[in-house]
């Protein structure tokens, strides 16, 4: 593909999307300069790949893909300098916490669109950060991107029902982590 079309095809496709993947980039990583870089680099990416998108697909989901295998990358150049960190805690599944789930009877969790208006930005991200990485990302395509858990699926890598049980997951771990400060803002009883 020549340069100029493929300039303008990234822009044309890629371009659009530029908040999502620094906004996502931001999510999942706490240092904003970090995110900022990670963000920068998955978009010099794309526009290095644009010839090998495939029209159909769901360019939002290309992207993520492409973030996540940079933010991999950055994890990997960390461990491999800081000689300390372990890749085999990244992917693991965080223990099965069904019989912790939070369960209260105030109206207030029937309609969590509304009480989550409630809380700060800083207070949704914070819980975000304190979740496992593998639950974060998955959240984060499946509430805040509002992929369907097939393309979240094959952004992660794992199959569809994996999605669909760190969602279930991480949604009751955000709960958990969210109620104290739901309770000292009045917000539940």
């Amino acid at each position: 593909m020549e340069d100029e079309e493929a300039t303008k095809r990234f822009y044309a496709l890629v371009w659009p999307h530029a908040a999502m993947v620094l906004r996502a980039a931001r999510y999942l990583v706490r240092n904003a300069a970090e995110a900022d870089d990670i963000a920068q680099e998955t978009m010099i990416k794309a526009f290095k790949a644009i010839d090998r998108f495939q029209d159909g697909t769901e360019i939002r989901a290309w992207l993520m893909t492409i973030l996540r295998n940079t933010r991999i990358d950055h994890v990997r150049t960390a461990a491999a300098a800081a000689k300390n960190v372990s890749l085999d805690h990244l992917g693991a599944e965080p223990a099965d916490t069904s019989e912790e789930h939070v369960h209260d009877d105030d109206p207030a969790w029937d309609n969590p669109e509304e009480l989550l208006e409630g809380f700060s930005d800083s207070h949704v991200i914070e819980a975000l950060h304190e979740l496992p990485e593998e639950i974060r990302w998955t959240l984060l395509l499946v509430e805040v991107e509002q992929m369907s858990h097939e393309d979240a699926a094959k952004v992660l890598g794992v199959p569809e029902g994996t999605v669909k049980s760190r969602a279930f997951r991480g949604r009751a771990m955000l709960r958990k982590s969210l109620l104290p400060i739901a309770k000292e803002l009045r917000l539940v009883r």
